[in-house]
């Protein structure tokens, strides 16, 4: 299968034949500088609570487009929009060399707020998957007042940073001197992805990859879904190499090898093509056009800023501030997600969230849970909207 990026306009709504009848996509000007995509459902009826999607790596808007229906239909408006680098939102640097004070968490707060207000609300439930997941807990402990509660997905939110002279600081991406020394040493060298994501390469590896996008994006689905069958994540003790090299090589890649390279591994066979119902050729097309118009850089500033220390630094400002709204975590239980931080999960139920009503892991889902299971996923989170946001 190929995809003709060339023919999209990034300035055009998607087309109906490309989304379930009830979601709308349109644009919204003057979004902290953006000009922003988003999709909606449940708009014709005006006043209704409002669910606010934020989507993850990589990931579009489309990626709720199985979730937005029916929480629509259960009586609220529902909102997701192309997050700041990524599908056809627009106004944010391209590049690599990019000022990275645009991408860091609290900017990415300032375009949710934005949005929300544009849309006429003065507050909302927010929804986070994957990288996504963070940004929303991080506007729920931030602006409590605007995010009245908050259901985090796939990655756990450990709370925000401890000062280092604390004697009780969490350990966080990127806070283990030479880690990536110890990964390269092992008698099998690897690198953790995440900070594969940070260099230079990356974009164009993936972008560009030898074997095309629609291959790349449905290798790469299926190796983090509950399809591949040797997903089956546990705790891991610590975050050393030796603990790490314990995950799957799309998360601790094998030392000489790009993301492209990695994701082709695991490509699916023509019979599970086939088989997949929650990841449709029609479906694949999306993501690689999108993806082939503008590229992955935008998204991978999200890796990138986890190191920025300007972005750390105001952080900071939070240390000992806890998420108290009401909150749920929702996960595939064949999701290494869950456990990719040792100590996360662990710290947000203990700590870091202090109104947390479930933790809840899908059976028959990985880490696309909104994508492989929504069913469940909807159940769970209409039942969590009806006890914090009643329609």
């Amino acid at each position: 299968m190929t995809t003709k990026a060339s023919a999209v306009n990034p300035n055009v709504a998607y087309g109906q034949a490309t989304l379930p009848l009830s979601i709308r996509s349109r644009f919204l000007d003057n979004i902290n500088g953006l000009k922003v995509h988003m999709l909606e459902a449940g708009f014709e009826t005006p006043n209704r609570p409002c669910v606010l999607f934020l989507h993850g790596f990589p990931e579009l808007a489309y990626s709720w487009r199985k979730v937005m229906v029916e929480l629509a239909e259960a009586g609220y408006y529902t909102v997701a929009a192309d997050q700041r680098g990524f599908g056809r939102t627009t106004g944010w640097d391209t590049r690599y060399q990019a000022d990275l004070t645009s991408f860091s968490t609290l900017n990415m707060i300032r375009d949710a707020l934005a949005l929300v207000s544009a849309l006429g609300y003065r507050f909302v439930n927010v929804v986070g998957h994957d990288a996504g997941s963070p940004i929303a807990a991080w506007c729920a402990l931030v602006r409590p007042d605007v995010f009245r509660s908050v259901a985090m997905m796939s990655a756990p939110f450990g709370g925000p940073p401890s000062f280092p002279t604390s004697a009780a600081a969490p350990a966080r991406p990127g806070s283990i001197p030479n880690l990536d020394e110890q990964l390269a040493a092992l008698p099998r060298p690897r690198k953790y992805y995440q900070r594969y994501y940070t260099t230079p390469e990356a974009d164009n590896d993936m972008r560009n990859c030898p074997q095309g996008l629609a291959n790349y994006f449905r290798a790469y689905y299926h190796a983090k879904s509950a399809d591949w069958k040797q997903n089956q994540p546990f705790v891991l003790k610590a975050r050393t190499a030796e603990e790490y090299a314990k995950m799957p090589t799309y998360y601790v890649m094998d030392l000489n090898k790009n993301m492209a390279e990695t994701a082709a591994e695991y490509m699916p066979t023509a019979a599970e093509v086939a088989a997949n119902k929650w990841f449709t050729d029609a479906d694949v097309a999306v993501y690689a056009s999108e993806y082939g118009r503008v590229g992955f850089q935008g998204g991978l500033q999200g890796y990138r800023r986890g190191l920025e220390p300007r972005n750390v630094a105001e952080l900071f400002t939070f240390s000992g501030r806890t998420v108290d709204v009401p909150s749920v975590f929702i996960a595939g239980k064949s999701d290494w997600g869950v456990y990719q931080t040792p100590g996360a999960a662990e710290a947000m139920r203990a700590k870091a969230c202090t109104n947390m009503t479930g933790f809840h892991l899908v059976e028959g889902a990985g880490h696309w849970v909104q994508q492989e299971q929504p069913e469940e996923v909807n159940r769970l989170l209409i039942s969590f909207l009806r006890q914090t946001m009643p329609a």
